[in-house]
């Protein structure tokens, strides 16, 4: 006997909703960790981060300056020289120590900072700082702009991987992170488009479309090659959209922000919010218009490259909801699950 044709067309809705869920969760950089009866990864040790720029009294840059970092009581001692744009970090410093910055350049005065307590996974930004020249004539500076400090963060973000494989680059471990420029924003979108396990999440997808016929183009090579640039284009184009373009013109931050502190209600509310809320480049918490409407535009631009028989504007609804429902499960389990197995992550546990 032939198939019903309504079975048939319940069973191809039901692998198109699977897959588009399975590739949110990857855009995401959400993964699904299985236990198999394992001890859980134990966290990385908690560290900071501190940072400055070494500048002199006319606002120009001091290069070849020696910063010492040096741990009261424990005998660490870290030395650095600002580079050629007067920056110095100290990276992966560990938390819960009480330090002092000494900084010496020809011709000035040695400096010794106050006493730093650092805590875990905090950017120590390093300001209003002054080095007196020699003869205490003028003085040097060590400041770092917001620019400088987001850069560093997003470095750091850039290593953050689940499992040490996938990308988790769009989730924020430092409450008080500096807000993103918008070369910034860009930089993250293309480092997730480009990344190979972005594009092997499309292969995978574009498989599962393959064995079940859908959407609606013709079976072989020819037609899995035309499944893979279609998903790939669209994952791209949602994260360019909706993680870069969108937020710079309308100034929000697309990244996660982790909360990890507070009671479960509290954190599960913050993580199902994401979509909806997002914190602006001003510091405070706003309408998510950037994720909201690179979805609706992904959504309507991505019908050009689908067979006409699989453009619907219904879809394009249809498909949103779906992306936020998506969002909100990527929210809960970034909130509890993925920080003790992204390495590079801030360690904080609470």
């Amino acid at each position: 006997m032939g198939e019903c044709g309504g079975c048939k067309a319940v069973s191809e809705g039901l692998a198109m909703h699977a897959k588009r869920i399975f590739w949110i969760l990857s855009l995401s950089m959400v993964v699904a960790i299985p236990s198999f009866g394992q001890p859980a990864v134990t966290p990385d040790p908690q560290t900071a981060n501190i940072s400055g720029t070494v500048t002199d009294a006319e606002n120009d840059i001091v290069p070849g300056a020696k910063v010492v970092l040096d741990a009261s009581g424990s005998g660490e001692i870290r030395t650095v020289l600002s580079s050629d744009n007067g920056a110095f970090a100290f990276e992966n410093v560990p938390a819960g120590n009480t330090y002092h910055i000494t900084i010496t350049a020809a011709g000035f005065a040695d400096w010794t900072s106050p006493s730093l307590a650092v805590q875990p996974g905090q950017f120590l930004l390093v300001s209003n700082v002054r080095l007196v020249l020699a003869g205490g004539v003028t003085s040097v500076t060590v400041y770092a702009s917001s620019e400088q400090l987001a850069t560093e963060q997003v470095h750091l973000e850039e290593k953050q991987r689940v499992l040490g494989v996938i990308p988790n680059f769009w989730v924020v471990y430092d409450p008080n992170a500096a807000p993103l420029t918008a070369r910034l924003k860009f930089r993250l979108a293309l480092r997730t488009s480009l990344d190979p396990v972005t594009f092997l999440g499309a292969a995978l997808v574009s498989g599962m479309d393959q064995a079940g016929d859908t959407p609606d183009f013709q079976q072989g090579a020819k037609g899995y090659g035309q499944r893979l640039g279609a998903n790939y284009t669209t994952g791209v184009t949602d994260v360019m959209l909706g993680g870069a373009i969108l937020p710079s013109l309308l100034h929000q931050d697309p990244r996660y922000f982790y909360q990890g502190t507070g009671t479960t209600g509290s954190r599960l509310l913050h993580a199902l919010s994401s979509p909806f809320i997002c914190k602006g480049d001003n510091g405070r918490w706003q309408p998510n218009f950037s994720s909201v409407g690179g979805d609706l535009a992904t959504g309507a631009i991505s019908q050009t490259w689908f067979p006409d028989t699989d453009r619907d504007s219904g879809l394009v609804f249809e498909n949103v909801l779906i992306t936020t429902g998506g969002r909100m499960a990527n929210g809960v389990i970034q909130e509890f699950v993925l920080r003790r197995f992204t390495s590079g992550a801030g360690s904080r546990d609470h």
